[in-house]
């Protein structure tokens, strides 16, 4: 579609490719170890997609909510599809921590604090396990 930003660019840092999906991890300074599951295809809505195809991006939504959980150790994961501000189909996958610079309010709330420069240190540190936990988690699907 045209002026589609998840169209016309990866979305991120592009972690795995499927034909009908791809999972990028988004550089997010102040939430190391954002991704994002976003369908290939031009997209708006969940239920313009078959049940098949609903299926299949739902389990690689909690395959890499797996992975980021098990990567990241966070407090808890946001798990969001909003498509107001970009309508194309895409899920968030958010590692949130208590003393993350926005919660408890969601990633897009004001921010509350800054986050200690070593703690984020540490988390982006982390995230580069990412891309490995998130293509072994896939490779169990099939």
């Amino acid at each position: 579609m045209v002026n589609c930003v998840l169209c016309s660019e990866e979305g991120g840092t592009l972690i795995w490719r499927g034909d009908d999906c791809r999972v990028v991890l988004v550089d997010d300074p102040d939430l190391p170890g954002f991704c994002r599951v976003i369908w290939n295809r031009h997209v708006a809505e969940m239920t313009q997609l078959s049940y098949g195809e609903r299926d299949l991006l739902m389990h690689l939504v909690f395959a890499v909510e797996g992975a980021v959980r098990a990567v990241m150790r966070p407090n808890k994961i946001n798990l969001a599809a909003l498509g107001n501000q970009v309508p194309h189909i895409h899920w968030h996958v958010i590692p949130r921590f208590e003393d993350d610079a926005f919660f408890p309010g969601s990633a897009w709330s004001n921010r509350l604090r800054d986050t200690p420069d070593a703690i984020l240190k540490i988390r982006r540190q982390q995230a580069l396990e990412l891309p490995q936990a998130i293509r072994a988690a896939i490779a169990t699907l099939s």
